[in-house]
């Protein structure tokens, strides 16, 4: 069983590193336990931000957040785990979605290291747009060290906002592959790359596209940068 002490020391730092006001919002850090980041990991997915209403109580701010997460005694993932608006856990929303692509690409929920480019919690994006910049600017030290120290190579975003910033700071801008809902939406999915070959994807959202339908599923797109990435 791993402790919060596994995690890499430059995440770690990184953590201890955020501004103490943010500390104190409402939100989260991480979507997946500790036992996602305290080892190599080919995939990292990231969301924008926490979704829902926030809230000033104590017990739901990213320090108090923080404090849970170092307790945690098994692996978990917000995605497969937690019980959203009360259904069932797993199947809610874009949890089944996430879940899908994830098993179908070989991955346990649990054991992908997930986060969200923005860890102050909103009802929709529309909420952050006054403090966004500010807000991804002081989360992406976590990401940079979480990137760096667990080796990801492809970086796989939920929505333009994430993936316009992540491929911004990764300098990912060389355009490698796309996938198109054959649908009547039509929606792209589109694969960069950085100089070194890492892969960022930027995908339909999951909280809009269902990923099960097949005219709609990314999940190739994503096993494709996979597997450019050395990943079998």
């Amino acid at each position: 069983m791993a402790s919060y002490n596994s995690i890499p020391l430059e995440i770690r730092n990184a953590i201890e590193g955020l501004p103490e006001d943010l500390l104190g919002r409402s939100g989260s850090i991480f979507y997946s336990g500790i036992e996602a980041f305290s080892r190599k990991s080919p995939l990292y997915i990231l969301g924008l931000n926490p979704g829902g209403a926030p809230t000033k109580a104590a017990t739901a701010t990213i320090s108090s957040y923080l404090k849970r997460f170092k307790m945690l005694e098994a692996p978990w993932s917000e995605y497969s785990d937690e019980s959203w608006e009360d259904a069932e856990p797993g199947t809610w929303g874009l949890q089944p979605r996430i879940l899908h692509l994830l098993a179908h690409l070989d991955f346990d929920a649990r054991f992908v290291p997930s986060s969200n480019v923005v860890f102050v919690k909103s009802r929709n994006e529309n909420e952050l747009a006054l403090e966004k910049a500010e807000l991804l600017k002081a989360c992406w030290p976590v990401h940079q060290a979480v990137i760096e120290s667990l080796g990801i190579t492809t970086t796989l975003c939920f929505g333009s906002t994430a993936g316009s910033w992540v491929r911004g700071q990764l300098n990912a801008n060389e355009l490698t592959d796309s996938f198109t809902e054959q649908n009547r939406r039509g929606w792209t999915s589109r694969t960069h790359q950085d100089a070194s070959g890492r892969q960022v994807i930027s995908v339909t959202h999951p909280s809009r596209a269902d990923w099960r339908n097949p005219l709609a599923d990314p999940t190739d797109l994503v096993g494709r940068a996979l597997e450019r990435c050395g990943r079998n």
